[in-house]
């Protein structure tokens, strides 16, 4: 987030307000992460993304140091795998489940301890730029429902896991 920026300029706490998107170029997802974080606490989440920055992986480090992250389920695209296999070692570090699959789409899951869940269709990929960015975030179960039996489907049926193909790289050299 750029300084001076607060989050919420762009956004209303999650209760009451179910449905509520953004257009900008100074919030990055990360601040969205920690923002869902800071109000329904200790959670597992499903992000999907084309491609990750070691930047974006080092956020996401520490927000999972805060002790509100119990798992993280990460897939991206297989036309990104040379850039993540060279983050292979920091990114195992921070995310325990890493999948590969043909994937364009840009959505974060989150689900807490306690039930609630929270769902954010952004246009962004897993990196930091000074582009603008739009996102629609809602608490709507239903979408959630949706969505996260989609992403199932993607990484049960359709990807590799991160793992197997780090393994195999490491094998034929």
């Amino acid at each position: 987030m750029k300084r001076g920026v607060q989050i919420e300029d762009y956004l209303k706490p999650l209760q009451p307000n179910q449905t509520q998107c953004y257009l900008t170029n100074t919030l990055q997802v990360a601040d969205i992460i920690e923002w869902v974080l800071s109000q329904i606490g200790k959670s597992t989440i499903w992000q999907t993304s084309f491609s990750i920055s070691e930047e974006f992986l080092r956020r996401l480090y520490f927000i999972s140091k805060s002790g509100n992250v119990e798992t993280i389920h990460l897939l991206l695209d297989f036309k990104a795998t040379q850039k993540t296999l060279r983050l292979w070692a920091f990114l195992s570090q921070v995310i325990e489940h890493t999948y590969l699959a043909d994937n364009h789409s840009k959505v974060l899951l989150v689900k807490s301890e306690r039930g609630e869940v929270v769902s954010i269709i952004t246009s962004q990929n897993l990196t930091r730029g000074n582009r603008s960015e739009s996102a629609v975030v809602t608490t709507d179960p239903e979408l959630f429902a949706t969505l996260h039996a989609q992403i199932q489907d993607l990484i049960i049926n359709h990807s590799v896991p991160l793992n197997d193909l780090f393994s195999r790289a490491i094998a034929a050299d």
